[in-house]
């Protein structure tokens, strides 16, 4: 028999898109400019879900959106490092090819994202830094910049307020934390549950808790600490409705860190991973304990295990906190379509998109 209409059944696999754009203290002012942000990054990239798209052009989409708002520490708008220039890293992997690509320290690429995905699907390598990528990116047609148009007055503000402090000899607590100094300082961590209100949490996941407090209100007052005048990296992960995953993490980096510094996002199983035998992950926050814990495949592995990504959130977090006094925070994707997302810092720009609709938030 022939048939004119071609027979097809419903995929087992429901698209689902989660983004993340940065785990820091974002002040009043600045939060409706980060939930539009995440909300524009996830319509575009729920977008591509919608119409059969890969999960892997998908976090591509998602993150180039928040590469090109200045709000975000990604792209136009990045911190600065000592000498005043923008470095950007990131990595973008497929999770059912099992294949990666990430670029590191190019300063003359408006959006490194699609410099990584051009070096996972045109390069033998999987990972280029500085004018070499540069050079390759530019190779198989993407535009190179002048590094000023990734500057921003705001930026060299903050630059010359770090390094003033530096001057006077006041303690870089860039990467200090009050377990073993190796973290940022506890005015990022997370504030006590009764200094929330109950509509500021996601319904989904929560906060990994605090062993030990670290420090009696300090969220109360943010003009006491110069940490709070920060943000940080992006972040997606998506299934597609034909069953894969794929991740993609996006970075400025941290504010007045020495040319050549890289951190935990570009580099696989530390700040993103992605497999569809296990799950996908990015994660955001203070790099330094994250690539020594490579916290994205400890999540990951967790969910291999059976570990809910619920659950294996929060436990992720919790790990990075216990063991090194790390603060950040993690979206966490299953090949079933189950996620977790948690972090430990004041707050986290998160968003959801699935078949229900879209939701974006500020804390989990």
């Amino acid at each position: 028999m022939l048939y004119h209409i071609p027979v097809t059944t419903p995929s087992p696999h429901v698209p689902t898109l989660l983004v993340h754009g940065g785990a820091w203290a974002i002040p009043a002012a600045d939060a409706a400019a980060h939930q539009a942000g995440v909300r524009l990054a996830l319509e575009t990239g729920y977008a591509v879900l919608s119409r059969g798209g890969s999960a892997l052009d998908a976090v591509e989409a998602a993150v180039t959106v928040l590469e090109d708002d200045p709000t975000f520490d990604a792209g136009r708008g990045s911190f600065l490092t000592s000498d005043g220039r923008v470095q950007l890293d990131a990595l973008l992997m497929d999770g059912g090819r099992m294949k990666a690509g990430a670029v590191a320290c190019v300063e003359h690429l408006r959006n490194p994202i699609q410099a990584a995905r051009l070096v996972l699907e045109q390069s033998p390598h999987i990972y280029l830094v500085g004018p070499g990528a540069e050079q390759f990116a530019h190779a198989h047609g993407m535009s190179l910049i002048d590094n000023a148009d990734l500057v921003l007055d705001r930026e060299r503000e903050r630059l010359a307020h770090a390094q003033t402090r530096q001057a006077a000899g006041l303690a870089d607590i860039t990467f200090s934390g009050h377990l073993l100094h190796d973290d940022k300082s506890p005015e990022t961590a997370f504030p006590p549950t009764s200094a929330l209100d109950d509509d500021e949490r996601g319904p989904e996941s929560a906060a990994a808790p605090m062993e030990d407090d670290p420090g009696e209100h300090w969220w109360k007052n943010k003009s006491s600490s110069p940490e709070w005048d920060s943000h940080d990296t992006v972040g997606a992960v998506a299934l597609d409705d034909h069953g894969n995953l794929a991740a993609a993490t996006s970075t400025g980096g941290t504010l007045n860190k020495t040319p050549g510094r890289v951190g935990d996002s570009s580099l696989i199983g530390c700040g993103c991973y992605a497999d569809n035998l296990s799950a996908a992950v990015s994660l955001t926050g203070w790099g330094e304990p994250i690539m020594k814990l490579v916290l994205g495949k400890w999540a990951t592995d967790r969910v291999a295990n059976g570990t809910a990504p619920e659950l294996a959130a929060r436990e992720a977090i919790s790990y990075l906190y216990n063991r090194l006094g790390g603060h950040g925070g993690i979206i966490l994707l299953g090949p079933d379509g189950r996620f977790g997302f948690a972090h430990n810092t004041p707050a986290m720009a998160w968003g959801l998109a699935t078949p229900a609709g879209l939701h974006t938030g500020l804390t989990i």
